[in-house]
């Protein structure tokens, strides 16, 4: 075997297998043409030939980080939010009263693409520091046909830009715009913009929040069902706020993902797991937004739903740009366990966009998308919050 890279002297995180941590003590990795060649324990591997040899002395390997639910794009601050949620505002309350996203749709719809690339980038270098190797970055701050497409261009420019894997989702059925006519909006987001992104290929998939300050049920089913059409997958903001039974209908229309989910109920922990939808949770916003329904997780164990853990990084109600601060709260808040976070920044979020089979793992034919840690053990990466332990991030291969 002929290899660009070879690894050495890893300590593997592989997340290969339907649990666990996939553990390989003084494992090898293969790298070719941005592929894993190969990947295992260094007394099992076949003869190698390689370009070039790095010994990780004894440092953990993961699989790259994966972001799956962020809103990187986008204009303005709402730092005068917290300070309203803290004197006793509800987000519900805010968003009414023109806060909220209307906040944010005002600001990202009079920023230049320009702007908003350059502010992009230095989120997305945030998490690039801490590992990340593919990041989800959803629209939904335009509300219009212009500002929409904009946050979509420029989603795709970050992969131009960075060493990075970008999942754009049009997230147009995110909030009626501001004075706008609510149905002559969603005619906008079904019948115009879903078709026309996905034929200038501007999106992976398109996303919904399903929520009383936000769509209804019936209004959502007709995004699916128009996402579907266009060959689009789907996923949903759902039962944030309230039990709307919408992890059961994003599992009824074979949503990649359920995002939030605080007041999902098990029967929709089932759905979910019966359709292989993706528990997508999201502790930042919880803690920001100073939420006391936790998301069902023994129910999601219970049902064998697979979970996945994510930023959210938006500019009011998740303003986090750390993944490892994602994965404390999850522990902390929720209680998920140091494994189920783990996998759940990998290969469970991976399964969220769609992409298991390319990513999220360290498995031969795989993008060889790697991050080396300079920690003694993997609870480290959960249990510390400071300064990134990153010592090396490969993006296809390539030290980045």
């Amino acid at each position: 075997m002929t290899a660009d890279l070879l690894l050495t002297g890893a300590r593997l995180a592989t997340m290969a297998g339907p649990a666990g941590l996939g553990v390989v003590e003084n494992g090898m990795i293969a790298v070719a043409a941005g592929r894993i060649a190969w990947a295992g324990p260094r007394a099992e591997a076949p003869e190698i030939a390689a370009a070039e040899r790095f010994d990780c002395a004894g440092r953990w390997v993961t699989p790259g980080l994966v972001d799956c639910h962020t809103h990187l794009v986008f204009a303005g601050n709402r730092a005068d939010e917290f300070a309203r949620r803290l004197a006793g505002e509800s987000y519900a309350d805010i968003a009414r009263s023109g806060g909220g996203i209307a906040a944010t749709v005002r600001a990202t719809r009079a920023a230049e693409e320009a702007a908003l690339l350059a502010a992009s980038v230095k989120r997305l270098d945030a998490l690039l520091a801490e590992g990340v190797t593919t990041v989800e970055i959803k629209s939904g701050y335009g509300l219009d046909e212009e500002t929409e497409l904009r946050q979509l261009r420029v989603a795709r420019r970050l992969a131009e830009a960075r060493p990075v894997s970008v999942a754009a989702t049009y997230l147009g059925a995110h909030a009626v715009p501001p004075g706008g006519d609510r149905a002559a909006y969603l005619d906008l987001v079904c019948e115009r913009m879903i078709p026309r992104i996905a034929a200038e290929g501007l999106a992976d998939a398109v996303d919904v929040f399903q929520e009383g300050i936000a769509f209804r049920a019936e209004e959502c089913k007709r995004v699916f069902v128009a996402a579907r059409a266009a060959g689009l997958p789907v996923k949903s903001h759902a039962d944030q706020l309230s039990d709307g039974g919408g992890a059961a209908l994003a599992a009824a229309h074979g949503a990649l993902s359920a995002d939030h989910l605080e007041y999902t109920n098990a029967d929709g922990a089932a759905a979910m797991a019966r359709a292989g939808t993706v528990a997508v949770l999201l502790p930042g916003a919880f803690l920001m937004l100073n939420e006391t329904r936790k998301p069902p997780i023994a129910a999601f164990r219970a049902a064998g739903t697979r979970m996945a853990v994510a930023t959210d990084l938006n500019p009011g109600s998740s303003p986090i740009a750390s993944p490892r601060v994602a994965a404390t709260l999850a522990c902390v808040l929720f209680g998920m366990t140091v494994d189920e976070v783990l996998r759940g920044f990998t290969i469970e979020a991976a399964r969220a966009l769609g992409r298991a089979e390319r990513i999220g793992s360290i498995e031969a034919g795989k993008d060889a998308d790697l991050a080396v840690w300079s920690v003694d053990t993997l609870s480290e990466l959960v249990a510390q919050i400071g300064p990134s332990p990153l010592f090396m991030r490969l993006h296809n291969g390539v030290r980045a």
